[in-house]
């Protein structure tokens, strides 16, 4: 297989996304495009510090500057590097930590009124 050098800055950033320590994962991210008011939920396939693989069934261009709003980091400016049959490619304009996306956020659970008597003390049953 022959290797050529990168020649657009988009290529360039394929190529070291392609390089770079990859989660592959399930999950879903809200797309924010430009001049849109309107999010679109995306699936998250693989996430790596600079950039994602994502699948929607969208018709967006390569180039198009965007927004990704990820789970315990917010929204990420990006731009489509690649595109192909429901899936793309998007270089984020700055790195991010995979593993903060991917964390689970504790909750406190909301417990009935008529639970959480129940957390109050000792209780003796009659016999």
């Amino acid at each position: 297989m022959e290797s050529r050098v990168p020649q657009t800055l988009d290529e360039e950033v394929a190529a070291l996304s392609r390089g770079a320590d990859r989660d592959s994962l399930f999950m879903q991210a809200e797309l924010i495009l430009p001049g849109q008011t309107k999010t679109a939920t995306v699936r998250v396939r693989n996430l790596s510090a600079g950039g994602m693989l994502a699948e929607a069934p969208l018709r967006i261009a390569q180039g198009t500057t965007v927004e990704v709003d990820l789970r315990n980091i917010g929204a990420v400016p990006g731009h489509i590097v690649w595109v192909g049959d429901g899936k793309f490619g998007i270089a984020f304009e700055y790195q991010v930590n995979p593993q903060a996306v991917r964390r689970q956020i504790a909750r406190t659970p909301e417990v009935p009124a008529h639970i959480s008597v129940l957390n109050r003390g000792p209780f003796h049953r009659r016999r």
